[in-house]
């Protein structure tokens, strides 16, 4: 049971920081205009592809999960 508690908490704090940056990322002024971000607006229709965005979110997820699974294997 030990196991799994540690597995609760690891998952609450995920959830805590995820929410954190998903209340910041409208902050932030330029997460959405990266280069990359397409829009195509058409009159009152707007079509929007974060594909720079995406990259560097995806980017900096892989490197925070690299360092967790790296520090975490060492015990």
């Amino acid at each position: 049971m030990a196991g799994l508690g540690k597995t609760l908490i690891a998952v609450g704090v995920i959830l805590v920081i995820v929410g954190v940056a998903v209340v910041l990322a409208g902050r932030t002024p330029y997460l959405g205009r990266l280069p990359g971000d397409f829009v195509w607006k058409r009159g009152n229709f707007r079509f929007y592809v974060p594909l720079g965005t995406s990259l560097l979110v995806s980017a900096a997820a892989t490197l925070i999960l690299y360092l967790i699974s790296r520090f975490a294997g060492r015990r």
